[in-house]
């Protein structure tokens, strides 16, 4: 399922098998989140990007179309067109962020839609069945999302009840995986780590919930205000507990230099909204820091977005011609600024492997991870 080849410090170099493919890590993976990637990209363009894995949320698919309806369509493989691996987030994060009033009980989460104000129940049974429907490849737990800060009491409580959580998650999803007609019967279970910014609270949850036995591991709640430093130090005291022999992800992040950090750290796994939503917005991402297309000084710039990029869009179009669709509000601009963002991202953690794969990570990080954290 997952090999690590080869290692620089702490950095991996692996391949990790599933259902539907064989993944080269580390690996960037490209959010779709209602089965879509933001900004009229389909998963066919993904295949044109270098994505490896999509990565598509339980929550917003349970309530637009109904993961029963992806199941009627032959889960979210056939329905949208991707024959490559697949992750589904449980749903935590959105019920926590997103969604209405909701109330917190041992048994899961009751919570009120942010679509139409109905009132819903999630929690790690449901969570599974959902994700069991859309028949993912990798199935995260169902995990509660504390918000930042949280006190050192609830961070604790919020990290047994999750812990309580995964046994039930595991027990509920082998038992689906044994069904007849089950999407995808090969469906893999991830594990989340939760503690807020408690390193003595991340390592007791990552030491417990490696007694369950996952076909990976997730650090959770991380990239949702505290300062980066924060961050990288809760990775390093996290990872020495981390089983070394299964997949690490860190979810929702981040920036370049923080795939590049993260590397470093030992993590495997990422993703994050951040290369689609700044497209949206007119950022782009370059080998020399991060642009604006928006700006005057493009208007008559007649070269690519990067000219050390190859990607479909820097290969036939201008920044004048980006700025243009931009300022004129056409939405040709967001998807040609999404692929580009995206094929950078995906171009990033194959440069990372190739680094890893020579021995050079080092020398990789320390030429660009302070510079992809600059701005053109």
């Amino acid at each position: 399922m997952f090999e690590v080849i080869k290692t620089e410090g702490k950095a991996r170099r692996g391949v990790f098998t599933c259902a539907h493919g064989t993944v080269q890590t580390p690996v960037f993976m490209n959010v779709g989140t209602q089965g879509a990637i933001k900004g009229a990209v389909s998963a066919l363009d993904l295949k044109d990007l270098g994505c490896q894995v999509e990565l598509s949320n339980t929550y917003h698919l349970h309530l637009r179309p109904g993961d029963q309806v992806v199941r009627q369509m032959g889960g979210l493989h056939k329905f949208m067109r991707w024959d490559g691996p697949i992750l589904t987030d449980s749903g935590g994060f959105q019920v926590f962020s997103l969604a209405g009033l909701r109330k917190i009980k041992e048994e899961g989460v009751t919570f009120v839609s942010h679509i139409d104000g109905r009132r819903i129940f999630m929690g790690p049974e449901e969570s599974m069945q959902i994700q069991s429907n859309l028949g993912s490849d990798i199935a995260m737990a169902f995990d509660e999302c504390v918000e930042n800060p949280a006190t050192y009491e609830y961070a604790k409580a919020s990290c047994e009840r999750t812990l309580r959580w995964l046994e039930r998650c595991k027990a509920e999803h082998d038992r689906l995986n044994a069904l007849p007609g089950t999407v995808n019967p090969q469906q893999m279970l991830f594990g989340i780590n939760q503690g807020a910014t408690f390193p003595d609270l991340r390592i007791w949850h990552m030491e417990q919930i490696a007694k369950i036995d996952c076909e990976g591991y997730a650090i959770g709640g991380l990239a949702v205000g505290e300062p980066t430093q924060v961050m990288y130090d809760i990775i390093d005291a996290v990872e020495p507990h981390m089983p070394a022999d299964k997949p690490r992800y860190l979810m929702g992040v981040g920036t370049p230099s923080n795939i590049i950090e993260g590397v470093a750290r030992g993590v495997d796994f990422f993703d994050c909204v951040m290369p689609a939503r700044n497209a949206r917005h007119a950022k782009l991402f370059t080998w020399s820091g991060a642009l604006n297309i928006r700006n005057e000084k493009y208007k008559l710039d007649e070269r690519p977005i990067d000219p050390e990029c190859d990607c479909p869009v820097c290969q036939n179009f201008s920044r004048a011609y980006l700025r243009h669709l931009f300022v004129a509000d056409e939405m040709l601009a967001m998807r040609l600024a999404v692929m580009h963002n995206l094929y950078f991202y995906n171009k990033l953690a194959g440069r990372i492997r190739e680094a890893l794969d020579g021995g050079c990570f080092a020398a990789f990080r320390a030429e660009y991870s302070e510079k992809l954290a600059g701005r053109i």
